[in-house]
């Protein structure tokens, strides 16, 4: 993580210079400082150093991993990632619900917003449930 937040935090620091770079250009150029362009960098840094400030606070409570440490190998990072499912339809469902409720949000179609809202919700239902097994069965 704590290469991760190096990188977000560098994003950080070169929006800044972007952003107090465009002002002072634009102070010279129009007379004014341009608020949009300005307040959009510093927004965009702003996001940056949240994400970076998260990835540094989590790097200290994790055990550190083989991306972490400069002298590792690459079998180190060898193993299990994690469980992904071989064969799920659920992602095309959501996607083509996420579709749905994009068309429907872009030609302001209120009952088709609350077609693809509803076809969303049940799709990421299914997504998250998809290998739950109750607690009644064995």
């Amino acid at each position: 993580m704590k290469v991760e937040a190096r990188i977000f935090l560098s994003i950080t620091g070169f929006c800044l210079l972007a952003a107090v770079g465009y002002a002072v250009w634009s102070q010279l150029d129009q007379g004014f400082v341009e608020p949009v362009g300005t307040i959009g960098l510093l927004l965009t840094m702003s996001l940056a150093m949240i994400v970076g400030t998260y990835f540094q606070f989590v790097a200290r409570r994790v055990e550190q991993r083989p991306e972490d440490n400069p002298g590792a190998e690459v079998s180190d990072g060898a193993g299990e990632l994690g469980f992904f499912s071989p064969g799920s339809y659920w992602p095309v469902a959501l996607a083509a619900a996420a579709g749905v409720a994009a068309i429907a949000t872009a030609f302001w179609q209120v009952w088709l917003l609350v077609v693809g809202i509803v076809l969303v919700l049940l799709a990421v239902g299914g997504l998250v449930f998809e290998y739950h097994i109750g607690p009644n069965r064995d």
